[in-house]
Parts: C-alpha cells; structure tokens; sequence
C-alpha cells in the first residue's frame, strides 16, 4: 500500500461524492472519483485503489455486479470496499456483506463516521502487512501476514480485508469464546452500529472458502463463535 493511501469514490450523487471526497481529503488521503459503474470497473483495473467506497445504485453497472466482478478478479480480491446505500432494509445490506463488502454505511450518513471506517479499515490491513514475518498455521492453512496471503493445502485462497483480518484475529485467540460484539470492536475497530449480523455473515464466507472451518469454527449459540485449538477432523 502507497504511503499516502488513493480511495476511489464511486457515487452518482455529486453532492454526496464531493461531500465524501472533501472529508477523505482532509484526512490525507489521495481520492478520485468517478459517477458510472462501467467507468470504475475500467479505472480499477488499470490502477487499483487502495480502498474502494462505492454506491448500491449506479448507472450502467450497479454496485453490487462491480463488488462482485472485484472479488472474483485474483489481482483485485483484496480491495477493502465500504458500500453506500440509500436502502435501509437488512436484507439489502446482507447482499451487500454476502458478496464480498467489507462494510456499508446506510444515507444519509455522517461523513466523519465514513472517515472513522475508512481509516480503521486500512489501519488493519496496514497491520496485516506489516506484521512480520511469521506464519500461523492451522493444519493445512497458511496465513502469511507479512505478505498477506492466505492458503490451504498449498493452494492460494482469496479472502477479502475483513475476512483476512477476522481469520487472523481467530487463528490467534484460537480456543477462546468470542462474542460476535467482541470481534465487531476488534476486528471492525469501532462500535460497530449495523448489527452483529455482519459477523455471522463473514464467518459463513470463511467456513464456505476453508471448508476445514465448517468443523473447527464452532457457533456458540447466542453469543459468538470459538475456533478449536486444534483442527477438527473433517473431509477439507
């Protein structure tokens, strides 16, 4: 990641766009902005930024068809990317988690609260690849933090931020309870206020992309979740 972190912004709202690019700004960061869907997805393949915030509803191409053609691209599966929506129903926003968003924030919203998440979610990612050089392992996956790459059984997995990030914090608080409020403040790295919903839905991303996690994540009912000690056996 460049010293001086580049956000594209992706909103058709110029209001909402300069107002967001304005704030980020004046936090330091590099930003560009773009109105069209079918633009973003050109300008993210020929530069990538560092962190994306993209709008639910755009012209051409839709945010939700951009986070998906980001994840399922090798080279741009790690994008840390925070969705607009003016839809407050849960269900929009779990789509949103589902295929790969690392956070939303519903309108309006406040532009300072957007900051706040933009920097604890690159100052996690930035900790992640800077961390060292040691390796965690858990039976037949690798989680390199220095490089911030994750494997299993020697082949390359694709997580995005927030899923690197929440395997890391479990491999290393491994045999201990965690409430899903716990790992909202830890891993989000704020009082997270869109539900513990989220949680649940980047556990069910990591179970089903390290299927040995369906086994050894265990569910605490009505609390949170405990990664085993030791892998359980299973047929991953």
């Amino acid at each position: 990641m460049s010293a001086m972190p580049r956000i594209l912004i992706v909103e058709d709202d110029q209001d909402i766009a300069e107002l967001v690019g304005r704030y980020l700004s004046k936090a330091g960061y590099t930003i560009e902005m773009l109105a069209s869907g079918r633009e973003a997805l050109r300008a993210i393949a020929a530069n990538a930024p560092d962190l994306l915030v993209l709008d639910l509803m755009l012209p051409q191409v839709d945010g939700l068809e951009i986070c998906r053609l980001v994840r399922a691209n090798e080279k741009t599966a790690a994008i840390p990317i925070i969705m607009l929506t003016a839809r407050g129903e849960e269900s929009d926003r779990i789509v949103g988690l589902e295929i790969g968003a690392d956070d939303y924030l519903s309108k309006p919203f406040s532009p300072g609260e957007l900051v706040a998440r933009v920097r604890a979610l690159l100052r996690r990612v930035q900790r992640g690849e800077g961390s060292g050089d040691r390796c965690i392992r858990y039976g037949p996956i690798v989680v390199d933090a220095d490089r911030h790459t994750v494997a299993a059984h020697g082949a390359e997995v694709a997580l995005t931020a927030k899923e690197f990030l929440l395997l890391q914090y479990l491999l290393e608080h491994r045999g201990r309870v965690l409430s899903r409020d716990l790992l909202l403040t830890d891993v989000w790295g704020y009082r997270y206020t869109g539900g513990t919903r989220t949680v649940d839905v980047h556990v069910r991303r990591l179970r089903e992309k390290l299927p040995l996690l369906a086994h050894s994540l265990v569910t605490v009912k009505q609390f949170g979740y405990k990664l085993l000690d030791t892998p359980a056996a299973s047929i991953d």
